[in-house]
């Protein structure tokens, strides 16, 4: 990810307009809209960057790390939810039923594991196998 949109985004990230962060780093809002434009971002100084940076809570170390790219990665930002999706969906289930399905995705994880280290060259997704749940164990799960 880019410079320019970095900077834009983690503005909009922190709710604050350029005039907001103009006034609170020294760095002029005409010249911010410039940087995140596009427009002037060669003749950005390195003091410039730190006090913006400032103002975002930020070093310069994280906002040149894969990390924050990955923070405004839209296949990043799917995947996080779709975690936090599954997690939340988990925590409301009945302390029985969720721990049997947590006690799956467990073997499945470790199998998973397993897979991935046997074949360390390979960077292909484990294949889902469906297999039925024996009838005595049908009955555990619900």
């Amino acid at each position: 990810m880019d410079i320019v949109l970095k900077l834009r985004e983690l503005r909009r990230l922190r709710g604050l307009s350029q005039k907001d962060v103009g006034r609170l780093s020294g760095v002029g809002e005409k010249t911010l809209s410039s940087f995140e434009s596009g427009a002037r971002i060669d003749s950005l100084k390195i003091s410039q960057l730190r006090r913006v940076l400032r103002v975002y809570s930020i070093t310069e170390d994280e906002f040149f790390s894969p990390k924050m790219d990955e923070l405004f990665d839209a296949d990043a930002i799917l995947e996080r939810s779709r975690e936090e999706s599954l997690v939340a969906g988990l925590a409301e289930l009945a302390p029985a039923m969720r721990d049997a399905l947590l006690e799956r995705f467990e073997l499945m994880l470790q199998a998973a594991q397993l897979a991935a280290a046997s074949h360390p060259m390979r960077n292909t997704p484990v294949p889902l196998v469906a297999r039925p749940l024996a009838p005595s164990r049908l009955h555990a799960v619900a």
